[in-house]
């Protein structure tokens, strides 16, 4: 927890990516009023500070202006960053909205729920599980590639199913490895990966590029 840290990290070589998603439900139940503005400012600072071009920024909102953060747009940037990114390039990743849990269907879950993201059409296309996450932004992403990624939901502590986490409790000073971490299936997964599994399975709502 004393390593310097900072969203381009000292001896950065490539790109600066970003994909940035805010969902405010508007219409919804349950509808919020901060996340639009959370990624314009996260945007804003990124380019001001950190030197990132708009062009390589994905920014997802239902403000009726940037594409919808629809759950399809959402794997699709995801997805798109990991096969773009190479090593040396600094990715930066953002979700403000709405989070929740399930119940686990595969047994990897101490707790046996896993986290979720709430995408904007969740109610039809359901929600994205931590092993979504895990299998097609963690896993396949370069070594050499310098993450950070921001998750601002409820039950986002775990929701991409990293083997180490840092609770900010006032007891815990380092990272400690995850209850019941299932390194068995993060091997099944690199391994499908390594031998050729797809990875690129969703598909952009709009037939454009997102930005």
């Amino acid at each position: 927890m004393d390593t310097k840290f900072d969203i381009t990290p000292d001896g950065f070589s490539g790109t600066k990516r970003a994909v940035m998603i805010g969902i405010n439900y508007v219409g919804q139940n349950g509808e919020l009023a901060g996340c639009h503005n959370d990624v314009l400012n996260m945007k804003e600072y990124l380019m001001d500070v950190h030197e990132f071009e708009e062009e390589n920024m994905t920014i997802l909102m239902d403000d009726g202006v940037h594409n919808d953060p629809t759950r399809n747009n959402i794997m699709y940037a995801y997805q798109k960053i990991v096969r773009d990114s190479q090593p040396g390039d600094v990715v930066y990743l953002h979700y403000s909205g709405h989070g929740g849990k399930l119940q686990d269907q595969d047994g990897d879950e101490a707790d046996g729920f896993d986290e979720t993201l709430i995408p904007l059409d969740y109610q039809n296309s359901g929600q994205i599980r931590d092993d979504d996450l895990l299998k097609y932004l963690v896993i396949p992403m370069q070594a050499g590639v310098f993450v950070t990624s921001i998750m601002d939901c409820c039950h986002s502590g775990t929701v991409l199913d990293l083997p180490y986490n840092f609770r900010g409790d006032g007891e815990q000073d380092q990272m400690q490895e995850s209850d019941g971490f299932d390194y068995d299936n993060v091997t099944n997964l690199v391994g499908a990966i390594a031998v050729g599994a797809p990875v690129m399975d969703a598909v952009a709502d709009e037939c454009c590029t997102i930005s």
